[in-house]
């Protein structure tokens, strides 16, 4: 069953595989972090957050923001 139904879900889902980088205070997300059984909701949602940012629906920042990467 999937997880990532919706864009909270979605961005949910990706904060809990958002990470510090080597790079001094930047963060990213990191697939390695999710379970290999949850790939597709992975996937999922990152095509999910991806399409409402091209659609104008929120933007790369405030997407950023929601996910933590600021």
């Amino acid at each position: 069953m999937t997880k990532v139904k919706t864009f909270e879900d979605a961005v949910q889902f990706l904060r809990s595989a958002v990470k510090f980088s080597n790079i001094k205070n930047q963060k990213h997300i990191d697939p390695a972090l999710v379970n290999a059984e949850d790939l597709g909701d992975y996937q999922k949602a990152m095509v999910l957050v991806r399409h409402e940012v091209d659609s104008g629906k929120i933007s790369q920042d405030d997407l950023k923001n929601k996910l933590g990467l600021d």
